[in-house]
């Protein structure tokens, strides 16, 4: 009989001693999360934005960039200004970034076990390499230590995040958050005028409408989406300390400060003009903060409708595919809202994370930043695909007017609110018999159910004015949505 170490029961010992393979080793490489994995097609647009290798492309970028700002802007002494064809050519550095690119700097890094110096030494090859393309008169290998002049590594990091999540933000999440609320600002316009019990605290309460129920739902999205369009993107070109120091002490005579705003402005870029060694991502929390709420107004919208498809409001549409259940045909599950819930939870908390966590640095820079801005990709990921779930759970939805008709002739009380508000209206109007409205409608209504006849009935013995007991008469709980339809068209999406 074969033994075991204490503790380790025989079957899992059989799995470590190799009775499975080792899925690490599998090549293509696995994805440990499932952004990667299963749901890799909804954030695959992310990738070009918040990856590793979207990091290091950006790097370069930056390098780059503040390169030719130097030498356009004679801002070194004796350095060569740089022909178009010279600036092309670095440029091409950026845009030709590839899987190549992205093995060949992961191979500088096992030397240099620094990433930021990987990509300075990257630029640098390039640039030994430029005589080959451009002719041996070219000036570049003379400038090729001007490469990451003055500059600390945070100084290109800082640049290179806001450019990521900049992209990210205004290419992928806000087109696609966009798209959304203009479906719901759709849906809320379609269902309008379409009566529906409304409940607060669970319980029946004054109708409203179903567009206008959807309407208050999209109208919030679009305020937190024009807050999150205005966001500013910082950063910083400013050295070790924020202070310049090796800057001035290699060319004492540049206008430092002024060159390093236009660059950061050049970039398309908000200048920060104080900083410690890092830029303080203050902005980056705003931002983040506006996002979270937006995920957190999906997820009020992804319950609300969860709830309307339990009720029968809402029909999922059949046809598309789906197993609701395992077990029970019958069944469509709302699927797309609860993944959606996960995701916005998911995303929401990393945000949350993010904001807490980078607007503090011990003194003048600690590198708590660096590891958790490298999930950022996640936290717009999981939103990302929570915005997804929800788009198409919308689409595949038809609302049943019919089933919200039958829960409002079965809830006649609420007109209570209509007739003793009437009776207060009229009681001020000098119209005589009129006291203690709300407790007379009270005793009528509370803790049971009444008809249209049991309504008109006690609408008859109030002695109101002819054209007020007509009035009241004639409602019902189906047209007593007040100015709901009305307040659709004041939906500014």
């Amino acid at each position: 009989m074969s033994q075991t170490e204490p503790g380790t029961s025989s079957t899992h010992a059989s799995h470590a001693d190799g009775g499975r393979r080792r899925l690490a080793e599998v090549d293509p490489p696995i994805a440990l999360g499932p952004l990667d994995g299963r749901y890799r097609k909804a954030v695959a647009p992310l990738v070009d934005h918040l990856s590793e290798a979207a990091l290091n492309r950006e790097r370069v970028h930056v390098e780059v960039e503040w390169l030719i700002h130097l030498t356009s802007q004679q801002v070194v002494p004796g350095a060569p200004v740089l022909t178009e064809a010279e600036r092309a050519y670095l440029r091409s550095v950026v845009e030709t970034f590839d899987a190549g690119t992205v093995a060949e700097l992961a191979e500088t890094e096992r030397v240099t076990v620094h990433d930021v110096k990987a990509v300075e030494y990257l630029l640098k090859a390039r640039i030994a390499q430029a005589s080959e393309v451009l002719g041996e008169g070219t000036s570049l290998p003379a400038v090729s230590e001007l490469v990451h002049f003055a500059c600390t590594s945070e100084d290109v990091n800082n640049l290179s995040y806001s450019l990521m999540v900049q992209g990210a933000v205004q290419q992928v999440w806000l087109p696609a958050a966009r798209a959304l609320v203009a479906e719901l600002a759709a849906m809320a316009r379609e269902h309008a005028g379409v009566p529906m019990l409304a409940r607060t605290h669970g319980q029946p309460a004054t109708p409203t409408t179903l567009g206008k129920e959807l309407a208050v739902l999209a109208h919030r999205l679009g305020r937190q989406l024009r807050r999150i369009e205005g966001a500013e993107y910082l950063g910083k070109i400013n050295g070790a300390t924020g202070t310049y120091g090796a800057h001035l002490a290699a060319v004492p005579e540049a206008d430092w400060v002024g060159v390093s705003r236009s660059f950061v402005e050049h970039l398309g870029l908000t200048w920060n003009p104080l900083t410690t060694q890092i830029e303080s991502h203050d902005w980056q929390a705003e931002l983040y903060a506006d996002v979270a709420r937006f995920n957190r107004i999906l997820h009020n919208l992804a319950t609300d409708v969860w709830t309307y498809i339990s009720m029968g409001y809402f029909i999922q549409v059949r046809g598309q595919g789906t197993v609701g259940s395992s077990t029970m045909p019958h069944k469509v599950n709302p699927i797309r809202f609860e993944n959606a819930e996960a995701n916005l939870e998911m995303s929401s908390a990393l945000l949350d994370t993010l904001g807490a966590t980078l607007v503090t640095s011990r003194l003048q820079r600690d590198l708590t930043d660096s590891t958790t801005q490298r999930n950022i990709g996640p936290a717009f990921g999981h939103s990302l695909l929570a915005i997804d779930n929800v788009r198409r759970g919308l689409a595949g939805l038809d609302a049943d007017p019919a089933a919200m008709a039958r829960d409002l002739d079965a809830n006649w009380e609420v007109l209570g609110e209509a007739v003793q508000s009437a009776m207060r209206a009229a009681g001020v109007a000098g119209v005589p018999g009129m006291d203690e409205p709300y407790e007379r409608l009270k005793e009528l209504t509370r803790g049971r159910r009444i008809t249209g006849e049991d309504l008109r009935a006690f609408v008859a013995t109030l002695g109101l004015p002819e054209d007020v007991a007509a009035r009241l008469s004639a409602m019902t709980p189906a047209s007593y949505t007040g100015a709901a339809e009305e307040l659709v068209g004041l939906l500014d999406l």
